[in-house]
């Protein structure tokens, strides 16, 4: 049998609709500012995204680019640009787009957003709440698996699970989410660049959650029989098609040759990419609540 899609679209329409009509229901609409200091086409196509995605459910926009912030391209300055918005009570949400300049400490400049406008979940404040099992305002790739695996009704309670990367924003937090409490909690194992032989982990795992960055890192033979499969890879590659060369967005999994293993697998496209933005939006008004 070829293994269940889970997709992402239902999922993430549903919270925006919920968003939307928190929205109404504000006195006004909430706020979220983007701040881009670098030229990277990647960071100025996702803050394209993030506008149409608030305009679908009403939350005000705004991207200060180098037109409004002027050439606040070292540390101190974008920090102190950062206070600036803290400081306006119009501003609900903060969100410093990466990649920022070699001669900018990225995480020094992102840890200087106020907890409460932390649209992605990823200051120290609010990582910390995670262990307490306070998930309100939580990293949004991270959240995104968790909400998708719980709305597929998939039970964790006891279950090998393996999450492949460990990075600040889905691997570690990922772990931290899925161990959420001591009776129901599956049995986590996180692999990274490091691990040796990785596929006896993946073969072994009930639950595999990918989060690599590497195009094809898994394929259907390190998969356990009818495991479940959340995708986190967005990878652009040049594919020939027609006798064209043509960029594709894949997952970290092989999916034509995972779907014939797993049970059930999330899409790339379609999976939980459109669930990040939906809980991004989920973000903002939280951070509308807090304040």
């Amino acid at each position: 049998m070829v293994a269940e899609l889970i997709e992402g679209k239902p999922i993430a329409e549903r919270m925006k609709q919920e968003v939307k009509s928190a929205v109404e229901n504000m006195p006004e609409p909430p706020k979220l500012v983007s701040v881009l200091a670098t030229n990277n086409p990647g960071a100025r196509y996702y803050a394209k995204s993030q506008q149409k995605a608030c305009g679908e459910v009403g939350i005000e926009y705004e991207l200060h680019d180098t037109e409004i912030i002027g050439d606040r391209k070292d540390t101190e300055s974008l920090q102190e640009y950062i206070q600036q918005l803290n400081s306006d009570r119009t501003v609900t949400g903060i969100l410093q787009l990466m990649p920022l300049p070699d001669n900018v400490d990225g995480r020094a400049v992102q840890r200087e957003i106020a907890p409460e406008k932390d649209v992605e979940g990823i200051h120290p404040a609010n990582i910390g709440r995670l262990f307490y099992g306070d998930f309100s305002l939580s990293p949004c790739t991270a959240r995104a698996v968790i909400i998708m695996l719980e709305d597929f009704g998939i039970d964790l309670e006891g279950k090998e699970t393996v999450v492949i990367g460990h990075s600040e924003i889905v691997g570690k937090p990922s772990v931290v989410m899925l161990l959420r409490s001591v009776m129901h909690s599956p049995t986590v194992t996180c692999c990274h660049i490091a691990t040796k032989d990785l596929t006896s982990h993946t073969k072994r795992a009930e639950v595999l959650i990918v989060a690599a960055g590497k195009a094809g890192l898994v394929n259907g033979e390190m998969l356990k029989k009818d495991s479940v499969v959340v995708d986190v890879g967005i990878n652009r590659i040049k594919v020939e098609e027609g006798g064209k060369k043509k960029t594709k967005v894949v997952g970290d999994v092989d999916f034509d040759s995972a779907k014939e293993i797993a049970a059930a697998i999330t899409p790339v496209p379609g999976g939980v990419g459109l669930v990040t933005t939906a809980m991004l939006l989920n973000n903002i008004i939280e951070c509308a609540r807090r304040q």
